[in-house]
């Protein structure tokens, strides 16, 4: 690796962890209306039992150690520090495989699935499938630097991991996954940046045809996609419009208050997940707080929401007439937030691979790691 990258360990100071538990001794919670459930947000007895669980139970130092059982290390690329988790492959000649996280989500989300890529041997796999995973924070969020300008968006991400790959770390060609942001940043990545990729996989269709659709074109299947996707406009972006406008102000409470923190996060890990209500059938309590705990110790929720204010403010959009030319998978797991139908993804992407999941939701990479573990060997497979 070039010199300007260093090694990385994490280690928060015991000052940051006292605050943090005399902060949950003195939480003030809300009030609810009775017999509500999640309806109206997150929900208070849940709210109470996790909160306590984390002044009494949970052990960060325990999950610490566990996130820097693999290699991680910073780079200053175009001035931005950028952290990243480099985990070498086992198998006879390993593919770079950039993995990009999103929002409400941290390189946590990779802790199952890196060691299925890198080492599929032991997982059931063939070791030529293996992969060198590079797994970054986003700018703003993590252990990665808090952007101090504007237009940290879609696009200067993705040229800012484009240099940390083949730049920095001297990569020619690599793949390149990704859901939620990570599906936009690696779309664009295969719209820009092709020639430096074996091609592109996506857990999450990112982006819609440049042209779109007047009514009377539109298929059945179409209908019932883009009613679905109003369906969700109308119910559930609420948290976009406010991290997508006037983020400064959601920050005062959320970096403040760490029961605010973890409603608003653990809110989206139960509605976007796999999990038919129950939050727990999915992820544990110490795989939520671990992630919640990211945000907390680096104090990132204001440098991460602000994405959302970059790209609407800065949008990308393909041009029309055009679309994403790399080779591209499309993993379609049942309960991400919106489904499209495959000739509608095919109008932006190369669709070669198209796989419908039996199960598992937005946060494919910790609900169902083995899957999609397998359709990334899958897909790569053919184009190393």
């Amino acid at each position: 690796m070039a010199q300007s990258v260093e090694p990385f360990k994490i280690a928060i100071e015991d000052s940051v962890l006292a605050d943090l538990s005399a902060r949950l001794v003195r939480t003030r919670l809300p009030g609810e209306i009775p017999d509500t459930g999640w309806e109206y947000g997150s929900n208070l007895a849940y709210m109470k039992e996790i909160l306590e669980y984390w002044r009494t139970r949970y052990d960060w130092r325990k999950h610490e150690a566990h996130l820097n059982s693999l290699r991680h290390f910073r780079a200053n690329v175009d001035g931005i520090g950028l952290h990243f988790i480099h985990q070498p492959g086992r198998g006879p000649n390993p593919t770079p495989l950039l993995l990009i996280h999103g929002w409400p989500g941290s390189v946590y989300e990779f802790m199952d699935i890196i060691p299925m890529l890198t080492d599929p041997a032991a997982h059931g796999g063939n070791p030529e499938d293996s992969f060198t995973v590079i797994a970054p924070s986003l700018p703003g969020y993590g252990f990665s630097d808090h952007p101090r300008a504007r237009a940290m968006n879609i696009q200067a991400i993705a040229d800012l991991f484009h240099k940390l790959m083949t730049e920095v770390l001297g990569f020619r060609r690599f793949a390149v996954q990704g859901g939620d942001w990570g599906a936009a940043i690696t779309s664009r990545i295969g719209e820009v940046y092709a020639p430096s990729t074996h091609g592109i996989h996506i857990n999450m269709v990112a982006i819609g045809p440049a042209e779109g659709r007047s009514a009377p074109q539109l298929t059945p299947e179409e209908k019932v996609f883009l009613g679905n996707v109003e369906k969700f406009r109308t119910s559930e972006t609420g948290y976009q419009w406010i991290q997508g406008t006037k983020p400064q102000t959601l920050a005062y409470g959320l970096n403040d208050s760490p029961a605010g923190l973890a409603a608003w996060i653990i809110e989206k890990f139960r509605t976007w997940s796999d999990c038919k209500g129950n939050v727990e059938s999915r992820f544990s309590k110490d795989q939520l707080l671990t992630n919640v705990m990211i945000y907390w110790v680096t104090q990132t929720i204001n440098s991460s929401t602000r994405l959302y204010y970059e790209a609407r403010h800065h949008p990308w959009r393909l041009k029309p007439g055009t679309r994403i030319e790399a080779p591209t998978a499309v993993a379609i797991f049942p309960a991400e937030l919106i489904v499209p139908p495959r000739h509608w993804a095919e109008r932006v992407y190369n669709v070669v691979r198209w796989t419908p999941m039996p199960r598992g939701g937005h946060f494919a990479a910790m609900e169902e790691p083995r899957l999609l573990a397998e359709d990334i060997r899958a897909h790569f497979r053919e184009l190393r």
